[in-house]
């Protein structure tokens, strides 16, 4: 068993952490990169959606990469078909833009609303956030993905609607998570010292950013995920196991 006292907020990624790796990247990536073209020509008089799309060109305009210069000297025009080709590109590389992450979020709104998608959370995982809350705790997700992919990915899990446990929610609007100021944003944020706050990812460079932030560290080591070894790091494998209290 492990415990961990004196805390205030359990900070949680999702993807390897609480929710498994491939429920993104083999349901969530393909069906967002399958729909960006048809929800761009349907959604085109959207002012929510045109400003994403100025959004990625901006990006894409000052995007170094090689690949990304050669797709721009090809699609010059700024249209849907040429966003689509960006976008879909930079799916395939994993890029954590934050327009395509808010794009992405309101593809999957609709698969999530026609119940073509639901989130297959942890079996474990509906039970410790019910036991960490009424402990005291507040619950908080950080993720790569749009705080609205976040909800809707609680709010339609296996699970029912787990979306009100959580306390509050953050995106890389605070930052990458990959640098230390990211966590210390999100410490401000939610009001508390840093040391109040442990932070659980199947990432060790999260882990590594959070710590140097002052945060409790844990790190996720599902079946599946990318990352096995848990190096200096404590490793957690199932929530069971895991004893969380407030000060």
């Amino acid at each position: 068993m492990i415990t961990i006292t004196g805390l205030q907020h359990v900070l949680l990624d999702i993807e390897g952490t609480t929710c498994p790796v491939s429920f993104v990247s083999e349901v969530l990536f393909p069906y967002a990169h399958q729909q960006i073209p048809l929800f761009l020509a349907e959604q085109a008089g959207d002012p929510i959606v045109q400003n994403l799309l100025t959004q990625a060109f901006d990006a894409w305009e000052q995007d170094t990469d090689p690949e990304a210069l050669s797709l721009r000297q090809k699609y010059l025009k700024k249209n849907n078909e040429s966003a689509v080709k960006y976008l879909s590109w930079l799916i395939k590389k994993d890029r954590k833009l934050t327009p395509l992450k808010e794009l992405q979020g309101l593809i999957w709104r609709q698969g999530y609303d026609k119940k073509i998608i639901k989130a297959p959370l942890y079996a474990d995982v509906p039970e410790a956030l019910e036991r960490w809350n009424h402990a005291g705790l507040k619950l908080s997700v950080y993720s790569s993905g749009s705080i609205n992919a976040q909800k809707l990915l609680y709010q339609h899990s296996t699970y029912g609607d787990l979306s009100n446990l959580f306390y509050q929610w953050f995106d890389t609007n605070s930052g990458s998570k990959h640098i230390k100021q990211s966590y210390s944003n999100i410490a401000t944020a939610l009001g508390t010292n840093p040391e109040k706050i442990v932070f659980i990812s199947d990432r060790k460079s999260e882990l590594s950013a959070a710590k140097s932030a002052g945060f409790k560290v844990l790190f996720s080591q599902r079946e599946g995920n990318p990352e096995i070894d848990n190096g200096n790091y404590i490793g957690i494998k199932n929530y069971e196991e895991l004893s969380l209290y407030p000060s």
